[in-house]
């Protein structure tokens, strides 16, 4: 009776071990299946290999798939990007296919695929794969048939592209000839050009731009800001070509205390204050000048460019030395 006990006792512990370290194996386990979805092609078809690897999520498992061919006879045409499923218990799902096929007829036992889990190693199951050549009939040879004709693409637009661009570039290219024989004939230069018109003097370019704000009659159209804005810019070019100030960065204030300490400038401060302060007011206060003040600006922006200009002084050579020099006045040309 005692000796039954010690018997059932180790049967027990035996069980009770084997159930713990199993149900530990399988919590940890990683598992890697392959299923095939035609095991019987012919030469040249193709089949998909499923893989499936199971194991837990901050496992590091690495599945190796060959590149190329799996056996030899055996090819790997593509392999798709993997899928995971995070499942139940903290176990990650992996799917991955393979694309194979196979150009000799034979009974392949596909090997079977790795991961590596850490030190260790996991085999998959194997399956069998069979190709078989095209049967046929050699009793029936009305069965064979001929080669299918060539088929004719479709029109494809972009086939085209080459000859499309070739005439156009040789339209052009005719183009360009019957153009420089003309220019030649007509003994024009082949490529016209523009010549740059020289700069003119501050001075000169001041006076024609007011001329041209004169002529549109902007404050007598409603239009008083852009009237004295143009008057202010034009000024302000002037005065940084003939005084060497940076105007257009500037404020107003800044480039009256500037002009103020010009001996030059001395007689026209005032009238140059006057259509700086004005063009601020009805810039920013958004003030309707009288006819009379519009008149104003224009006016004294004529008298400070005159009175602020540069006399060219000719150079003195031996021809001139002798002669009298001749007066200058207000419509001596000036220079940069």
């Amino acid at each position: 009776m005692q000796m039954k006990l010690i018997k059932k006792s180790i049967l027990f512990l035996a069980l009770a071990g084997t159930f713990l370290t199993g149900g530990n194996t399988y919590a940890q386990s990683t598992l890697l299946d392959v299923k095939v979805d035609s095991a019987a092609i012919l030469i040249g078809e193709q089949t998909v290999l499923h893989l499936t690897l199971t194991t837990d999520k901050d496992k590091g498992v690495q599945l190796i798939i060959p590149r190329d061919t799996l056996m030899r006879g055996v090819e790997v045409l593509d392999i798709p990007k993997a899928d995971s499923t995070l499942i139940e218990n903290n176990r990650l799902l992996i799917k991955q296919d393979l694309l194979v096929t196979s150009f000799d007829s034979s009974l392949y036992l596909l090997p079977p695929f790795v991961a590596v889990d850490g030190s260790d190693t996991i085999y998959s199951n194997q399956i069998a794969l069979k190709v078989s050549t095209v049967p046929v009939n050699v009793d029936k040879p009305e069965e064979f048939y001929d080669i299918k004709n060539v088929w004719k693409p479709l029109f494809v637009l972009a086939d085209y592209y080459p000859w499309i661009f070739g005439v156009l570039f040789a339209l052009f290219l005719i183009c360009v000839i019957g153009y420089v024989i003309q220019r030649i004939r007509n003994k024009k230069p082949i490529i016209p050009f523009k010549k740059a018109e020289p700069k003119l003097p501050p001075y000169e370019q001041a006076m024609k731009e007011l001329d041209e704000i004169k002529q549109q009659k902007l404050w007598q159209q409603g239009l008083s800001k852009e009237y004295h804005t143009l008057i202010t810019e034009t000024l302000r070019r002037y005065i940084v070509e003939r005084f060497g100030i940076n105007a257009m960065e500037m404020t107003s204030g800044e480039i009256l205390d500037i002009i103020r300490k010009q001996e030059e400038a001395t007689s026209v401060y005032e009238n140059l204050k006057q259509i700086m302060q004005l063009a601020d007011f009805v810039k920013f206060a958004k003030m309707n000048p009288l006819p009379d003040e519009n008149d104003l600006s224009m006016m004294n922006a004529y008298l400070f460019i005159n009175q602020t200009k540069q006399v060219e002084v000719p150079a003195v050579t031996e021809e001139t030395a002798g002669e009298k020099p001749a007066d200058t006045n207000d419509s001596t040309i000036t220079k940069e």
